[in-house]
């Protein structure tokens, strides 16, 4: 049975977000910052919401790790982690739920904020949950053999629990790891090799001013310290991350010669900003650059409840400091560019309007719940000298809809129709392939979705064929539109 899609997610509100990013870009980022190339769509999820952003490199994409806010929530109400990935930092794929607080027995409530690190061909997620028993939060691990799960949880029980919440880890290059977290204190302890034990007793990090910075207003919090730590070591410095000063929060760090201290208070790396009293930072290389991955409220509806997750480029200054870093709607720049003659997961996003995700019969995820006008948004897609045909697994209970194919915007250049017949069945899926003509260079790539009233069309995937485009009638040189659009394919 279909469920339909909650009303703050509606076509009503993605049209909503599209004019409020535009706003965004013009409030936030002076004309000369926009570059030609393609660039994030910030939020970088816009079909749920998301928070505490945790990226990781692996076998050359960016793995990024997320709680979901729920529609609606006025107090955290998360019950689930999240994870999406990327190659070129603009077109994220979505990956669904690998870990929910009921992946463990022992927890109530609250899927907050945690980290993915990879181990001896395994990953180990840290979050903060909390526990059934005591009704205060602990921190669980769980683990796979894949970034993007299934996860389960490898102990049965805490790592460790003491009321505090927001883990991250950290691997020296001598092979030990660290594990960080608190509020309103700050610990640590050092893991074992296996990733799911320690040595020792968790030891307090001391908060002070002079590695921390000066809080005021607070008797009980005379430093800026708030929660979420990210630390990790570049060129010798070891760097600590984190939300400072409730609130509203800003993002600050402080730096050390070594994973435990002394650490020394730097400033200030994001402002206080963008329509949420929290954030939480996360820092990673990919391909060369340096992307700080942070949260807002620009969704519609967004709040400190409802958050979404942002990503900017940035680059370190000659002396390991960290330049301040503001929200913006542009984002990061495409690394490289999208091949359309390999198979896309119809999953795989840079913006969206009114589309839902959820699991597939096939396996992985399909994107669903598509209405009349409906799209995805694909960057930077390189068709070279042009395909000639393009092809999509589909399903549908109803006959009569249609995926256009069109450039530069959703109402842009129609190069491809494939209609979608009646499959029998949301999950019951079929490939059809249609013409294409027109789709050269690198262009963003629209799928629109059209029919006729409620859902229209399930789609799990697609590609591209290279070759000589289609031979059409009509006039040389129109629009497809113009020389009388394409025909249907039966699958």
């Amino acid at each position: 049975m279909r469920r339909r899609p909650q009303p703050t997610r509606t076509r009503l509100t993605r049209a909503v977000a599209w004019a409020a990013s535009l706003l965004l870009a013009f409030v936030l980022a002076p004309a000369a910052v926009y570059p030609t190339e393609a660039r994030a769509d910030n939020p970088i999820v816009q079909h749920v919401y998301t928070a505490d952003p945790a990226p990781l490199v692996h076998d050359g994409r960016v793995y990024l790790y997320t709680g979901h806010d729920e529609d609606n929530s006025t107090n955290y109400t998360m019950k689930e982690w999240r994870v999406w990935s990327s190659a070129d930092m603009v077109n994220w794929t979505d990956h669904g739920s690998p870990l929910s607080v009921a992946s463990f027995s022992w927890a109530s409530a609250n899927a907050w904020a945690g980290q993915v690190v990879g181990r001896n061909g395994k990953f180990y997620w840290y979050v903060p949950t909390t526990e059934r028993a005591t009704g205060r939060m602990a921190i669980g691990v769980a683990v796979s053999d894949s970034p993007t799960g299934p996860f389960r949880d490898a102990l049965g029980h805490p790592l460790v629990g003491n009321g505090e919440i927001d883990p991250t880890v950290f691997i020296d290059d001598d092979g030990q790891a660290y594990l960080y977290w608190g509020n309103p204190n700050l610990w640590y302890v050092r893991l074992n090799a296996d990733m799911i034990s320690y040595s020792g007793s968790p030891a307090k990090i001391p908060l002070t001013t002079a590695g921390f910075g000066t809080r005021t207003g607070d008797p009980n919090r005379p430093t800026l310290f708030e929660e979420g730590p990210w630390v990790y070591k570049r060129g010798g410095l070891y760097y600590i991350v984190y939300a400072a000063k409730c609130c509203s929060e800003f993002i600050a760090y402080s730096t050390a010669p070594g994973p435990t201290g002394p650490w020394t208070y730097r400033g200030t790396i994001m402002p206080t900003q963008g329509s949420s009293f929290t954030n939480h930072p996360g820092i990673v290389d990919f391909k060369g650059n340096s992307y700080f991955f942070y949260h807002n409220g620009a969704l519609p509806g967004g709040s400190g409840y409802t958050r979404s997750v942002g990503v900017e480029k940035f680059s370190y200054n000659p002396d390991g400091t960290i330049p301040t870093i503001n929200m913006t709607s542009t984002g990061a720049p495409q690394v490289g560019t999208l091949d359309p003659y390999i198979r896309q997961e119809a999953e795989t996003i840079a913006w969206e309007s009114g589309i839902e995700t959820e699991p597939s019969s096939e396996g992985g995820r399909n994107v669903g719940y598509t209405e009349n006008g409906d799209y995805i948004k694909v960057k930077g897609v390189a068709f070279g000298a042009g395909p000639s045909s393009f092809t999509a697994r589909v399903a549908s209970a109803t006959g009569g809809s249609a995926i256009e194919l069109r450039l530069g915007g959703p109402n842009g250049t129609v190069v491809g129709r494939c209609g979608v017949p009646n499959t029998g069945g949301w999950q019951t899926w079929t490939t059809v392939s249609c013409p294409v003509g027109g789709a050269t260079g690198t262009q963003d790539l629209y799928l629109r979705f059209v029919g006729g009233s409620g859902y229209l069309v399930n789609a799990d995937w697609w590609r591209f064929t290279a070759g000589a485009p289609t031979a059409l009638p009509g006039r040389p040189g129109g629009s497809p539109r113009e020389r009388g659009g394409f025909p249907r394919l039966a699958p």
